[in-house]
């Protein structure tokens, strides 16, 4: 589905990304690891549309494109980052369609906000993540786990392909976690692709399918997560071990 291929990044005379290459798949959770400035966040943000990569190539279903954030929605590219960019003092449902509102007639003239509509579909989206998230909610009253629901919901909203989730699982209890990644799986077992950025190298292991290790910029590793182990990943992070 989503493919780079020795995709570089320079700011000036920093380089973010050299010659990284990915593979993703349908239905597949690839974690993308790495210490602070490893890269981690300006790949995201290229399959995001979000920066033009200095050199190298994106390819989506095996053809060349050149991703806006724009043009990534379109394809069935959804981002949620860290912050979420959640509003606390709209409900869960507002929120689920913030920027993409449904509306109705009013005596068949009058265009008014279709908050009915707008519950229902929301309601619709947290049961099939198996969250127990409710559309009436106010934000600013949930928890961590239930907000990642939020967010999570508005990237489902557009039936997306490919799901790009940065630290969903940071500053949140273990109870919360354990939500999240039911998220995560649910996801995948409705055929979505995820890369997922995470430091809790235990939450990596326990749902994604590869593990991507970059260190300064640069790939050291990409494995089935069966042939590897948190020794190994974080000896590759640190550099105790070179590549693998």
């Amino acid at each position: 589905m989503l493919e780079l291929r020795s995709v570089g990044m320079h700011f000036g005379a920093v380089e973010a990304l050299v010659d990284v290459d990915l593979r993703l798949g349908a239905g597949e959770v690839v974690g993308l690891m790495g210490d602070n400035g490893a890269g981690k966040s300006t790949l995201l943000k290229i399959v995001a549309g979000n920066f033009s990569p200095t050199s190298g190539r994106v390819l989506w279903d095996g053809a060349d494109v050149e991703l806006s954030p724009l043009s990534a929605r379109e394809l069935g590219i959804e981002a949620v980052y860290q912050d979420l960019a959640l509003c606390d003092n709209l409900s869960a449902a507002a929120n689920v369609f913030l920027g993409r509102e449904l509306s109705r007639r009013m005596f068949g003239v009058l265009p008014v906000l279709d908050h009915a509509a707008m519950r229902r579909k929301s309601a619709e989206l947290f049961a099939e993540l198996g969250s127990d998230t409710r559309a009436d909610d106010l934000v600013r009253q949930m928890s961590g786990g239930q907000r990642q629901a939020v967010a999570i919901a508005r990237a489902r909203l557009s039936s997306p392909r490919l799901v790009l989730l940065d630290e969903p699982t940071a500053a949140i209890s273990v109870r919360q976690i354990a939500e999240v990644l039911e998220l995560i799986r649910s996801l995948r077992e409705q055929g979505v692709g995820i890369l997922l950025i995470s430091h809790r190298m235990s939450d990596v292991f326990a749902v994604a399918d590869r593990i991507l290790v970059l260190r300064r910029g640069r790939k050291v590793a990409d494995k089935l997560t069966a042939d590897s182990s948190p020794e190994e990943v974080t000896a590759l992070i640190t550099g105790a071990i070179e590549a693998a």
